[in-house]
């Protein structure tokens, strides 16, 4: 296990999917636990959508969040987390000169090609959230996609360049860390922020 100031990182080899493994283990886990993987051959995205990841060539994680008396996040607030979760992929991208969008709800889009999506799957106690697993697949150096996806694009492809995809990891969570805590201190510029990368505000 990798430690990364408030994250504890479990890298495998390979696993059906990220989320699911991660439901498995949760009982087990800290919060800001996160679960990485190399192969993923049952990666999944919004409803039925498969998440196509060639070996080794793309990061795909799944961050677990435990609620507490610190960070008490509200059932009809759930939306910040998506937020934070897309902006610090928005942040992540932006600093490595890859300037990117957000479809609705948590889809980054550079240009009209999707570079990363998420599954985001939370726990409810009542109408307070229990627990959230935010599930990420980046494209980061697959050059080559299956014909039948319609519109996939890469870090390497954007930009022309190759990644170390655990300090890919690393930068992304970084990001999120501010994005998350921005939650309950920053709420509104969470919001405002958001809303400034929609495609559909942008168009």
């Amino acid at each position: 296990m990798e430690k990364i100031s408030r994250f504890s990182i479990i890298w495998k080899e390979k696993v059906g999917s990220t989320n699911e493994e991660m439901h498995s283990l949760l009982p087990d886990l800290e919060s800001f636990s996160v679960l990485a993987a190399f192969s993923q051959d049952k990666g999944r995205g919004q409803g039925d959508h498969k998440w196509h990841s060639e070996e080794g060539r793309n990061l795909t994680f799944s961050i677990l969040v435990k609620y507490d008396a610190a960070h008490l996040l509200k059932a009809r607030d759930q939306q910040l987390l998506t937020m934070a979760a897309s902006l610090a992929a928005v942040d992540f991208l932006s600093e490595n000169n890859i300037e990117v969008s957000i479809k609705m709800p948590n889809d980054i889009y550079l240009k009209d090609k999707k570079i990363c999506g998420m599954l985001i799957e939370n726990g409810l106690n009542g109408g307070n959230m229990q627990w959230s697993i935010v599930g990420i697949g980046l494209n980061v150096n697959e050059k080559d996609f299956p014909e039948d996806l319609p519109n996939p694009v890469s870090m390497s492809l954007a930009t022309g360049s190759d990644y170390d995809i655990k300090k890919c990891l690393r930068g992304y969570l970084r990001h999120f860390s501010t994005r998350f805590d921005a939650i309950w201190s920053e709420p509104d510029v969470l919001k405002r922020d958001y809303n400034s990368k929609l495609i559909s505000l942008m168009q």
